[in-house]
């Protein structure tokens, strides 16, 4: 024992003795990565059998037991989906829409987060409450009026009847204001204020990178939600000029379905989420443990 340990108090030894074993790495235990097996297994199992479904014939798929592993047709079965549903043109969609959907969303989210989390003004907080309200509403309800707003505008059957309802959500107002008020110290704006920069330098070399671990999640939540969205856009949108869902809704038609197909085109239209989560998951994880660090 050295000297400064004796004449330390018991208590300083204690937190000393827990701040040197901060640092130590800790290690996972045998059981803990069974548990996440599973939890893998569990969450993949539906891609997985949907990829061996898609490799397969319509009369395979209805014979008893079902497939287990992959067949010869894959490829086959989704050349024919993306002939069928006219895929083509349904990407080139998906990926305006979802893209447009996600940019606008974050930026906004972001400004009015910051706005709600930062900024002092009259009636902030009715108006938080009144936007956290809105995520109450069914969005079914507003089906119909939105969709007769469009009709007058002129808008059926385009591409911006889909992305201007969602250029912001209550959820990504929220969701940022929450991550704001905690990793955006108000000590660093009043400090930008004194050094003369104006709201929008703020907003660009302050608020942007404190935000930029959130901005990536909400990014990534938004643009799934945008890319899946079934209900609006198939209201909204026609077979001539479809997203992917929308056209993977033909598949499903006809007397009798081939399953196979139908497969095939649902993981055609997975594969570009899968894409963009193995080329920016390894950033989105690390923005997010940034974020943990900072707050």
């Amino acid at each position: 024992m050295t000297t400064s340990e004796l004449t330390l108090p018991q208590s300083s030894k204690r937190a000393s003795r827990r701040v040197m074993g901060a640092g130590k790495q800790l290690h996972a235990g045998p059981m803990t990565y069974v548990v996440l097996a599973v939890f893998a297994l569990v969450s993949l199992a539906p891609l997985v059998w949907t990829a061996i479904a898609a490799s397969r014939t319509d009369r395979r798929l209805a014979e008893t037991p079902p497939p287990l592993w992959f067949g010869g047709n894959l490829f086959k079965n989704m050349q024919t989906a993306w002939d069928e549903a006219g895929l083509g043109t349904a990407m080139l969609n998906s990926v305006i829409v979802a893209g447009a959907i996600t940019i606008s969303t974050v930026l906004f989210s972001t400004l009015a987060g910051f706005a709600f989390a930062k900024l002092r003004f009259r009636f902030s907080g009715f108006l938080l409450l009144l936007t956290i309200g809105t995520m109450m509403i069914p969005p079914q309800l507003a089906v119909v009026p939105l969709y007769l707003w469009m009709a007058d505008l002129g808008w059926s059957n385009q591409l911006q009847t889909v992305i201007l309802p969602t250029l912001v959500t209550a959820f990504g107002t929220f969701f940022m204001r929450q991550y704001l008020v905690q990793a955006l110290p108000t000590e660093l704006i009043e400090a930008a204020r004194v050094d003369g920069a104006s709201s929008i330098r703020v907003v660009w070399h302050v608020v942007f990178p404190a935000a930029r671990p959130a901005m990536a999640v909400l990014g990534l939540l938004t643009f799934v939600f945008a890319w899946n969205d079934f209900l609006w856009p198939i209201i909204a949108l026609n077979q001539q000029n479809p997203t992917v869902q929308v056209a993977l809704n033909s598949l499903g038609t006809g007397y009798v379905p081939d399953q196979a197909v139908i497969m095939a085109g649902a993981l055609l239209g997975t594969l570009p989420l899968l894409i963009a989560f193995l080329l920016f998951g390894k950033q989105i994880v690390g923005g997010i443990m940034q974020g943990a660090i900072k707050g």
